[in-house]
């Protein structure tokens, strides 16, 4: 028994420290791409033009959900390592300011915990460099893991979020959280005017 208990104890001191250093990873990660990302909006004159394809684990820019206190970077691509450290944009889908489905996905138990609580009509703000994109939450709702229409082409700017469900389940969960929202109004340099007021 006291084998055993020693063992039991290791186990958890191990996970604890893995756990601990994808937590610091992760937090050091997004507090160096923000920064670096405000830097480069601030130092740049105008908006770029929108690149055609971006490699993955390229920043794309930034998202932020104001009533959950919620902001995290985008990455392109959805690989393991990616989703751990950030908002991944799931690949085969439009970049912003392209039009039609954007899709993001970030894991239940890091960025995208608070999505339980979003609302209809909440706002979602996306700042990238060639500018800043808002959306309006218009639902949300659950599907199976294999359900791939929510991130079918539209010919409305949307913007899509998925997560894994439920939210407290132990485990690989069976289901996906999908919150969709529809872009509010035509791109914008919210995102560079609020870096240069920092700046100032």
């Amino acid at each position: 028994m006291r084998a055993a208990e020693t063992l039991l104890w290791s186990a958890a001191a191990v996970l604890l420290g893995v756990y601990a250093c994808f937590y610091l990873e992760r937090r050091l990660y997004q507090a160096f791409e923000l920064w670096s990302f405000d830097r480069t909006i601030q130092r740049m004159p105008a908006p770029r033009t929108a690149p055609a394809a971006l490699p993955a684990g390229a920043p794309i820019g930034r998202i932020e959900i104001p009533r959950l206190g919620m902001r995290a970077m985008i990455v392109n691509g959805t690989t393991p390592t990616t989703l751990r450290r950030a908002v991944g944009h799931i690949q085969g889908t439009p970049l912003f300011g392209s039009g039609g489905n954007v899709g993001l996905a970030a894991h239940r138990d890091t960025f995208f915990r608070g999505l339980r609580d979003l609302r209809k009509g909440d706002t979602i703000e996306i700042d990238t460099l060639q500018g800043a994109y808002e959306y309006l939450v218009e639902a949300t709702r659950v599907v199976a893991p294999d359900d791939t229409t929510v991130l079918d082409a539209s010919a409305r700017p949307t913007l899509t979020l998925v997560t894994c469900y439920p939210f407290d389940y132990v485990g690989p969960a069976p289901r996906r959280f999908i919150v969709q929202a529809y872009q509010a109004a035509a791109p914008s340099d919210r995102g560079r005017l609020q870096a240069l007021e920092f700046r100032r």
